[in-house]
């Protein structure tokens, strides 16, 4: 029998209504001879008791004091108590089930806390349950070292999990279900006429979700693109089969994404721009500055360099950091805070003339300066300040007919 992996978030297990939800669709797809390894996330989220958020509120200072490796601790905590809820739900509705956790499940980490890297999946233990006729069900964004510590593996962590296990089984499919339809063109509470896609491309889905897309962690998407497993973005709370990521498409989607230049348009708001030109003596400003930067841990993006100087942004809450440290080493950056970058996100865009110059008209029409653009061969990145985003993603968005 096939092997389906379903990954249900927070938002699907915090109440019992929404559990009902989960239940239909273990029940939907055990009537279609599948066997289930179902990867939980933790309840809710912030405010709900037992969310990962939630747990950390308990702590002084949101856990600073905290070792990593006892912060872990507490952290795997809100998947576990999913797991047990879930199993419960399932036997009592006589659907045969065991809960593992990430480490009875066989996932093996290095002994990174907080930010560990799965480094193997030991299956025999799903294996055997799955054999035994038990719907498996296994704590996500979690696992354990090869001595035994519990890690967790950071943001995005029972994605992660769920694609690694989708993987390791050679699984027929991994469905990852999520409290919206779907990958959307835009995000809705922004842009009203966002619609869904019925079917993305890896590499596509992988850029909308680094570049703010929050439906599913980018680290997911490149273990189901390199293993080949197709991926299900769907909804808990519908039997709408949402969007479909694979680069194996049939020749009905192939039609699709060869029309489609543009997929998306996301965003990720409250940044700084900095911009550092050369003074006299400094023939190495590039070096200096993102020298500098690494040594304090500032992390950087949207990065032009020229002979003359470097651009490139920070979050807002690293702003005033970056800005003492370039003092500091002789630099008088010229900075503007509160902008926002959108991505522009589309397979078939590589190669097509005449990208940029809609993207320009489209902004220009609506008033609104580029303070500053890239590219690359699936995505053109603008930024503009703030108060320009939700108009700029409405503009590009009806400018490349996403709504229709």
């Amino acid at each position: 029998m096939p092997i389906l992996v379903q990954k249900f978030g927070g938002t699907s297990l915090s109440t019992d209504q929404a559990r009902e939800c989960v239940l239909r669709h273990i029940e939907r797809e055990r009537q279609r001879q599948l066997q289930l390894v179902v990867v939980v996330s933790a309840m809710g989220r912030k405010g709900d008791p037992y969310a990962t958020d939630t747990l950390i509120s308990l702590l002084h200072e949101d856990g600073r004091s905290l070792p990593s490796r006892e912060l872990d601790m507490l952290l795997g905590c809100g998947e576990i108590i999913s797991a047990a809820v879930l199993c419960d739900l399932l036997r009592a509705n006589s659907i045969p089930a065991v809960a593992l956790t990430g480490a009875g499940a066989g996932i093996i980490t290095d002994n990174q806390f907080g930010r560990a890297r799965i480094t193997e999946i030991r299956a025999e233990p799903i294996l055997k349950a799955l054999q035994e006729g038990n719907v498996v069900i296994v704590t996500g964004f979690q696992g354990a070292t090869e001595s035994g510590e519990l890690t967790t593996l950071g943001r995005g962590g029972s994605d992660t999990s769920a694609t690694a296990l989708g993987a390791a089984l050679k699984a027929e499919r991994i469905d990852i279900y999520t409290d919206v339809n779907g990958i959307l063109t835009a995000d809705p509470r922004i842009v009203k006429d966002a619609r869904p896609l019925s079917v993305v491309g890896y590499a596509e889905i992988c850029n909308m979700a680094r570049q703010g897309a929050k439906v599913i962690h980018p680290r997911a998407v490149e273990i189901a693109q390199q293993a080949r497993i197709p991926l299900r973005v769907r909804s808990t709370f519908s039997e709408d089969e949402g969007t479909l990521v694979t680069d194996t498409f049939s020749t009905e989607h192939a039609a699709v994404v060869r029309d489609r230049y543009v997929t998306g348009v996301t965003h990720v708001n409250g940044v700084t721009q900095i911009t550092v030109h050369a003074a006299d003596g400094h023939s190495d400003v590039q070096l200096q500055v993102f020298q500098a930067m690494a040594r304090h841990q500032i992390s950087v993006d949207f990065i032009n360099v020229n002979p003359g100087g470097a651009v490139y942004t920070v979050f807002d809450k690293d702003a005033s950091q970056a800005i003492n440290v370039l003092h500091r080493i002789g630099f008088s950056p010229i900075t503007i805070s509160g902008c926002a970058k959108i991505s522009v996100i589309g397979g078939g865009m590589n190669g097509v003339p005449g990208i940029m110059a809609r993207i320009v008209e489209a902004l220009t029409e609506q008033g609104i300066p580029i303070l500053q653009s890239a590219d690359s061969n699936t995505t053109i990145w603008v930024l503009v300040r703030d108060i320009y985003m939700a108009s700029a993603l409405q503009a590009l968005h009806t400018k490349f007919s996403l709504h229709e």
